[in-house]
């Protein structure tokens, strides 16, 4: 039974499994470096291709990683205004680490380096957990949540025919949902009256004048005439 057993197997061993994981957040991250120091840069940022069974397990591990960097990033600017811009082991360095300035600093930075060890644990990469809190913290530094996003590709790997999908960074190359247009109200002018011509009233009593003058005409002729 498998009680207590969550997650897919992805058919390997646990420890192969772990690793796999690890290696693929830490790739989703190092995505993110720079292509002036990176041999070989992906063809876009922030966007690997896998598996759909591997990216549904993947994803709360990096989505866990972003939360516990974004935590850290006030006790991380307040570190850096208690830190010291002088060399290291120099006069001026060794009277600020003697000084009540270096206690705040480290009480400061506690937290931020307990949170970059627990990742450094989780991703099992340095450099993809520099990343991480410098480049990538900071972006979602105001998003509660839902860092990444699953697109299904249409076309399956060869071989198994396995459903491929796109996992990436949201924030970038989002759909943007257009509204359709409001209606244009087109104003209709209405045609200006000639003012030499009688109001409507007039021509209305004149028709109605004719009318009665016809009716005693017809009244005063002859029987004869009309017969």
């Amino acid at each position: 039974m498998r009680h207590r057993r969550s997650g897919r197997i992805l058919g390997r061993s646990p420890s192969h499994r772990r690793a796999m994981l690890k290696n693929l957040a830490s790739s989703l991250l190092l995505t993110e470096k720079d292509a002036e120091f990176d041999d070989n840069p992906p063809a876009t940022k922030g966007r690997v291709v896998t598996t759909m069974a591997k990216a549904k397990e993947v994803r709360p591990i990096i989505d866990r990683c972003i939360t516990m960097a974004r935590n850290t990033l006030e006790d991380q600017r307040k570190a850096d205004t208690l830190d010291s811009a002088a060399e290291r082991n120099s006069e001026e360095w060794r009277q600020w680490r003697s000084s009540q300035q270096w206690t705040d600093w480290n009480q400061a930075i506690a937290p931020v380096l307990t949170a970059r060890r627990r990742a450094i644990q989780i991703l099992g990469n340095k450099e993809a957990v520099s990343i991480l809190f410098d480049t990538v913290a900071p972006r979602f530094e105001e998003r509660p949540g839902g860092y990444t996003r699953i697109m299904r590709l249409a076309k399956p790997r060869l071989g198994d025919g396995g459903i491929r999908v796109i996992l990436e960074f949201v924030g970038e190359r989002d759909r943007i949902k257009v509204s359709a247009p409001e209606p244009i109200q087109v104003e209709r002018e209405e045609p200006e009256l000639d003012e030499t011509l009688d109001s409507p009233e007039d021509s209305v009593s004149e028709v109605t004048a004719e009318a009665d003058v016809a009716e005693t005409d017809d009244a005063k002729k002859p029987e004869s005439e009309s017969e």
